[in-house]
């Protein structure tokens, strides 16, 4: 059961977040879960409203308000009326300078399993995980 593919593949994610999560708190004073980093992502270097935001992130609309209201709390975006019924939503200084650094970690970590398993090896994965699977 170990060597089924999902498995596997569900297995190195979780450890890869929790690494990632356990340095990003060693190097940062801001928490910032997983889900918070999602949204930062799409919002790095845009402006979008915050109903294209949740189109393209996997929680609901109502997660997705949930996690902007967190991170205005935390100082990391602002948000902006755009129009009636929607608002913009944009990184702070702080929450451009976090995500750098969180892009900076991410980056590193893969440095690390380069360093374990070979350049080839890794580009090689990331083809085959950006492949349709037809599934």
């Amino acid at each position: 059961m170990g060597d089924l593919l999902i498995d596997l593949l569900h297995e190195k994610s979780v450890l890869l977040k929790k690494i990632k999560e356990e340095k990003w708190q060693a190097i940062s004073g801001v928490h910032i879960t997983h889900s918070e980093f999602s949204i930062l992502e799409k919002v790095y270097k845009n402006q979008p409203l915050i109903s294209h935001v949740a189109k393209q992130v996997p929680f609901t609309r109502q997660a997705v308000h949930k996690f902007i209201k967190q991170l205005e709390e935390k100082g990391l975006v602002e948000t902006k009326k755009f129009n009636l019924r929607d608002k913009s939503i944009e990184l702070t200084k702080l929450g451009e300078a976090c995500f750098e650094k969180h892009l900076a970690l991410k980056k590193e970590l893969e440095n690390m399993i380069e360093e374990e398993i070979g350049e080839v090896n890794v580009k090689r994965i990331k083809e085959i995980l950006k492949m349709e699977w037809g599934i």
